[in-house]
């Protein structure tokens, strides 16, 4: 009679160890589930603020692009024999600044709508304030206008420049040059002062100027 208890321990015992090893994996699977979720989670959390960032990533990629075809084009006119190129290489070059400055424009997010202010009705003649607006202030434009002035002039000078480059006439090459480089400048500039970049932290470097001092493209005699 005392070989029956046995066996039913020995026949528990056995079946609490099957449990267990069954059990137990999955257990810890389930917890290795759950921590992969944790970290998968804690992966896909955004970056604060990264959308202002890449904003400034993207306006910085901008004049990366316009850059190099700009300069190839300056660097092949001044290598050239007076300052000549064939039209079909100055056609090419004239192409690859043409289509980068497009991209960035086409990219450029359209202003929004202003809504119509409703109508006030007249008040009464007032004799007229002075204005407190400065002449800087009167010049100053939004960033998304001032980068489209400097991409239209910088386009307008490297149309002169191509012009130079291929009338056979040495003398225009130079000015034209000197037009697309402050172009270029103007460019840069205007995407410092309004792509919302931080501002230069280089010990000793002058501040930038104000968007009222940028130069204008010079023009280009007979052109």
């Amino acid at each position: 009679m005392r070989g029956l208890p046995a066996r039913r321990v020995a026949s528990s015992v056995l079946c609490a160890t099957v449990l267990i090893g069954i059990a137990g994996p999955a257990a810890v699977a389930a917890d290795n589930d759950s921590a992969r979720k944790h970290v998968h989670a804690a992966s896909s959390a955004p970056v604060p603020n990264a959308d202002a960032l890449l904003a400034q990533v993207k306006s910085l990629g901008d004049v990366g692009g316009v850059l190099t075809p700009v300069t190839d084009l300056l660097t092949q006119a001044l290598k050239a024999d007076n300052g000549q190129l064939s039209a079909d290489k100055a056609k090419s070059l004239g192409d690859a600044v043409t289509a980068a400055v497009a991209k960035i424009t086409a990219a450029a997010p359209a202003a929004p709508a202003v809504p119509a202010a409703p109508a006030v009705p007249a008040a009464p003649a007032v004799p007229a304030l002075p204005s407190l607006k400065s002449a800087d202030d009167a010049k100053a434009k939004a960033p998304a206008d001032l980068a489209g002035d400097a991409l239209a002039s910088l386009q307008k000078a490297v149309s002169t420049l191509l012009a130079a480059v291929t009338s056979g006439n040495v003398a225009g090459v130079v000015p034209a040059v000197t037009g697309v480089v402050t172009g270029l400048v103007n460019v840069v500039a205007a995407t410092l002062l309004g792509g919302g970049l931080p501002a230069p932290s280089l010990p000793g470097l002058p501040a930038l100027p104000s968007t009222s001092s940028l130069p204008a493209v010079p023009a280009v005699p007979g052109v």
